[in-house]
């Protein structure tokens, strides 16, 4: 299961209370207040880590609170102040205010992190001229996790045009591939390795017309290209189920359009699939009289032009890095 938007609830540690007591030994007539302050409670800290992928953790373990700060005692003895609880969440997770949805961060770094409910303060004893202090509680509050991954490239398409079979081709992830659409139900993470270098691709579950309003589920499926530097189109060029190539290009350009503006002027590279039907060969006389840019033709369940298709990716992703 991939889960990419919860709400949790955290609730940071209190701090100690301070200590009313005064010192007194025989040499004292009036004593000696001694009394210790309260230690600090703990933080709640939302930090990302580049190994994690989904919120999946967060379906059945959603809130979070500190402990309370140690009480002081006498001798000046403070309170202990105790460590903050540290919520792991992917790269690419930002977080909202649940009740103002105010944008607290967006966490894209490994290690980054942000503070979402500080710990009180401990309260203080009485060694502070005899006065005690009363403690600060901590703070409470709501707050939204919404994931976009992080991929370096994207691929987008109809369903059952072949993205997961390529994603299994390019990489060692293993989107499961069926002759059936919306096989991929969740955005698929896989790493293209070559001889100096590597980069992370994203199967995207595939857009339907209607995508950009949340017809099946594609408003979702849409917000996880947005942080995509190349966009990798395929089109099933063998026009299986009755599709037309053409349209279908031009349907999915139509959605990205619609959904963000900005994904229309990403780089897009066009990747027309299963040339090793016979029907394809033909569409693809037609399909190249309409398009304009350059058409890369392959087979990704034989492997033909796969490889090949590799080094453009990795090739225009440099050049997008240095613009």
């Amino acid at each position: 299961m991939f889960i990419d938007s919860i709400k949790i609830k955290v609730k940071s540690g209190d701090g100690g209370k301070g200590c009313m007591s005064v010192y007194r030994d025989k040499y004292t007539r009036f004593g000696i207040p001694d009394g210790g302050d309260g230690g600090k409670g703990a933080d709640i800290i939302v930090r990302a880590q580049k190994n994690l992928h989904t919120l999946l953790d967060f379906q059945f373990h959603r809130e979070f609170r500190g402990s309370h700060g140690g009480h002081g005692s006498s001798k000046q003895q403070k309170g202990k102040d105790i460590l903050p609880v540290i919520i792991r969440v992917p790269c690419g997770t930002i977080i909202h205010d649940a009740a103002t949805g105010c944008l607290l961060r967006d966490l894209k770094e490994d290690g980054e992190e942000l503070l979402v409910a500080r710990g009180g303060k401990g309260g203080l004893g009485s060694r502070h001229k005899g006065v005690l202090a009363a403690l600060e509680p901590g703070e409470e509050k709501n707050i939204l996790l919404d994931l976009k991954i992080i991929a370096d490239i994207g691929l987008v398409g109809f369903p059952n045009a072949g993205k997961s079979t390529l994603i299994t081709a390019l990489t060692s992830a293993h989107s499961k591939v069926a002759a059936y659409p919306f096989t991929t139900k969740f955005p698929v993470l896989g790493v293209v390795q070559s001889e100096d270098d590597s980069f992370v691709i994203a199967d995207i579950p595939g857009l339907i017309e209607g995508s950009s309003e949340g017809k099946g589920l594609g408003d979702k499926f849409l917000r996880h290209v947005e942080r995509t530097k190349v966009l990798v189109h395929i089109i099933d060029m063998s026009g299986t189920d009755g599709r037309d190539p053409i349209e279908d290009y031009k349907i999915i350009n139509q959605e990205l359009r619609q959904y963000n503006l900005e994904l229309s002027h990403k780089k897009q590279i066009v990747v027309v699939n299963k040339m090793d039907l016979e029907q394809s060969s033909k569409n693809l006389e037609s399909f190249r009289k309409v398009m304009r840019k350059k058409i890369y033709p392959i087979s990704a369940l034989k492997g033909d032009g796969v490889s090949e298709l590799a080094v453009v990716l990795l090739k225009t992703l440099r050049k997008s890095n240095e613009d």
